[in-house]
């Protein structure tokens, strides 16, 4: 009788994972899944998971199909995986972008619903993301030259749910520059995508423009803007807590007169609140501006209120507020 084969060892990890330390005190339900591209920052957490928990990891490749490069990232991926023992799913997505939506957006868009369903279908609960400090920092910057509210303000969070699945961002504490030295240093194989360099994108005209000249200004700049995108984060959730007391004591839909007692900002908190939850839309500033207005207005029975929101319309019904499509 032939002998088996003798497994094939796994490459040892290099010592000094900058995403090992992040990976420590996390308590996850496992198996668990790495999002991976194929990049520098993905890389560094899928070698970390694997460390952490032995046989419990597999890995989730979005194909984007945006350039000619995808499939070349798809095969690294498989290439990797395949030598550090790890089960891997390469999910193809159509992300192309509608008029006005950047192709950021639209694969953003596309990449978390396809990874949830991946991690559903393979029996997983949660996703470990690759975002990392000065992703965070993109980000908020990005939600300020928007003019963005809190909820924009808070950045990425750290760890969240999406149908049925918990995602998880253990790097946002970590800068990319010690990420990219511990790969350079290590001769870690990695995959550079070609638009990452392309300053005709607004998150890359921030990354090679901005965040240099940020550093030299402020150089503790990450620490510091993190800790701002957690005020505001914790700053939301009190709106959302008191949004929901509010939404709950009009028995779930707006009323007027009950808001018309309310001061116009906690007002204006809980119509965000209802739209969103309720309706999966987002008013506006001008948007909410009106509809308040049309609030505070409406002294008789007779006076009717008709708004755009999203892809619907504020109507009154009675006393109430309703969305219809």
């Amino acid at each position: 009788m032939a002998a088996s084969p003798t497994p094939r060892p796994k490459p040892a990890e290099p010592p000094g994972n900058p995403a090992a330390a992040a990976l420590a005190g996390l308590d996850l339900p496992l198996p668990l899944a790495v999002a991976y591209s194929g990049g520098a920052d993905s890389t560094v957490l899928l070698l970390a998971a694997v460390q952490r928990w032995p046989g419990q990891v597999q890995a989730i490749h979005i194909h984007h199909g945006l350039q000619d490069a995808a499939d070349a990232f798809a095969q690294h991926c498989r290439q990797v995986c395949a030598a550090l023992g790890v089960p891997l799913q390469v999910k193809r997505v159509q992300a192309g972008h509608a008029m006005g939506e950047s192709p950021e957006d639209a694969a953003r868009q596309a990449r978390y619903p396809a990874l949830a369903r991946a991690a559903r279908d393979a029996g997983l609960q949660a996703v470990l993301l690759g975002q990392h400090a000065d992703d965070q920092v993109e980000t908020l910057l990005l939600a300020l030259s928007r003019g963005a509210g809190l909820p924009g303000l808070a950045g990425m969070p750290p760890v969240f749910q999406r149908d049925g699945v918990l995602f998880v961002r253990p790097l946002l504490a970590v800068g990319a520059r010690v990420i990219r030295e511990w790969v350079g240093q290590h001769g870690v194989a990695v995959v550079e995508d070609p638009t990452n360099a392309d300053i005709a994108f607004t998150r890359n005209r921030i990354r090679h423009l901005v965040l240099p000249t940020l550093e030299e200004a402020f150089p503790h700049y990450r620490e510091t803007f993190g800790r701002s995108t957690r005020h505001a984060a914790q700053a939301q959730e009190l709106l959302e807590t008191v949004a929901v007391e509010d939404l709950a004591r009009m028995g779930g839909v707006p009323g007027i007169t009950a808001l018309q007692q309310m001061h116009r900002a906690r007002q204006g908190n809980v119509l965000r609140h209802w739209l969103r939850t309720a309706h999966a839309a987002n008013a506006s500033a001008a948007q909410l501006e009106e509809l308040l207005d049309q609030v505070a207005d409406c002294k008789t029975r007779g006076h009717q209120i008709r708004i755009k929101v999203g892809n619907g319309f504020v109507e009154r019904v009675l006393d109430r507020l309703s969305f219809v499509q």
